[in-house]
């Protein structure tokens, strides 16, 4: 396994973390557990999930997978996104997130979370009040880093100026969708995060799998993202499909999958500090860890960019 920085903070990640959303639905308790302890086994780190994941489930199982051994995990855990119907059930209030973060250590069984994460940005709260009632959060050693997801470079940008200016916490880290599929990022969020020192983590690396080509001429295999969830098919369209058949192909040149193949390509981009890729299987653990050595030449990379490039100015995955 190889390790980088959390952007500039001090924090070592394995440059490939695992994504637990579909831990206690798609994949059982028992399942989950095992890979849960497959990855760790195999070195890396960073385990990623958030309080809303399949009901709570997630954090349980996680929890539950790692007692006796929480110092063998980088815990990443998110709030703000709707948990029930009350008027303070949501957003990144001092309310919501005091109320989520002791949820969330109650189920990850820890008196601490390695990466708080605001999992939206909410243009409701004011900055100052959730940036402070971050700070509080790590002053009080219940969360050591903080960082945001799916936030855009302006909304980054403003949250760095209030925690400047106010002397509080800064975000360490942001995780957005970007792959091949979906590389939109590129256009203003990466350069921000390179000229602030900022980790970028991506999630849906594998674009739900259209990246592995198993979706090539209309296939669509028992289990996969599409068999499982008919909504899917709203993001599984032409150009993505024939985006995975020319990753596969080029993967195949090179005697290599197409999963390691775009793993890697990512691994290779400005400011990723761990890439996030879900399993609900042993094997797919294997399959991912291939990407974490596999070295790049220029023109490997200025193919996948060749072929990728309209995904740029596409709508988001």
């Amino acid at each position: 396994m190889r390790y980088r920085n959390l952007g500039t903070s001090g924090l070592e990640v394995s440059v490939l973390g695992l994504g637990t959303n579909a831990f206690g639905g798609r994949a059982d308790k028992q399942t989950s557990i095992r890979v849960l302890h497959h990855a760790v086994d195999n070195g890396i780190t960073f385990i990623d999930t958030a309080n809303i994941y399949t009901g709570t489930k997630s954090e349980e199982i996680i929890g539950e997978a790692f007692e006796g051994r929480r110092q063998d995990v980088l815990l990443a855990t998110k709030a703000g996104i709707k948990r029930g119907e009350g008027l303070n059930a949501r957003g990144a209030s001092r309310q919501h997130i005091f109320q989520e973060i002791e949820g969330s250590l109650r189920r990850l069984r820890t008196d601490y979370i390695d990466l708080y994460q605001i999992h939206v940005f909410d243009p409701k709260t004011p900055l100052d009040e959730t940036l402070r009632a971050l700070d509080d959060l790590v002053t009080s050693g219940k969360v050591r880093y903080v960082g945001a997801s799916n936030y855009s470079a302006w909304q980054m940008m403003k949250s760095l100026a209030v925690s400047e200016s106010r002397r509080l916490i800064k975000y360490a880290s942001v995780q957005p969708g970007y792959s091949l599929a979906d590389r939109g990022v590129e256009r203003e969020l990466v350069p921000f995060c390179v000229d602030q020192g900022i980790g970028l983590i991506p999630y849906f690396p594998l674009a739900g799998g259209i990246l592995t080509g198993k979706y090539s001429g209309g296939n669509v295999p028992s289990g996969s993202q599409l068999d499982m969830n008919p909504n899917f098919a709203n993001r599984l369209n032409a150009a993505r499909v024939q985006l995975g058949e020319q990753v596969t192909k080029i993967a195949a040149e090179l005697g290599v999958s197409a999963t390691a193949l775009s793993l890697a390509w990512l691994m290779h981009q400005p400011s990723v500090s761990t890439v996030i890729a879900g399993a609900t299987r042993e094997s797919q653990i294997d399959e991912n860890l291939k990407a974490v050595n596999l070295e790049l030449s220029a023109d490997v990379l200025k193919s996948l960019d060749e072929v990728s490039k309209d995904f740029i100015y596409s709508p988001p995955f």
